[in-house]
């Protein structure tokens, strides 16, 4: 596993808690690989999700230290978003 999906992982389960997320997103980080969210917390893997965000890793950086606003990232193009958009917002406002 890549240093930056080995740290993406601890940062989303750090802006998680305990709680975990209710429903399944993936994070897709161009050039690395991509993270799946779900109840259980952030983990690498490929599976299925609801919702895929694609951004590459400075994007991806960006969001998870709160420089950068995931709602703006979209706006900008510099985040993509495959499936549920409501599944997408609600985790945008658990990553701000």
């Amino acid at each position: 596993m890549s240093d930056v999906l080995s740290g993406a992982v601890d940062a989303l389960n750090a802006k998680l808690g305990d709680g975990g997320f209710s429903g399944t997103a993936k994070f897709v980080i161009e050039g690395e690989g991509a993270i799946v969210v779900d109840g259980d917390g952030a983990r690498v893997g490929d599976d299925d999700a609801d919702v895929t965000l694609t951004a590459d890793a400075e994007t991806f950086q960006g969001i998870m230290e709160g420089d950068l606003n995931p709602t703006s990232a979209f706006m900008t193009g510099k985040l993509a978003v495959d499936g549920d958009m409501g599944m997408a917002m609600s985790l945008g406002s658990v990553l701000s």
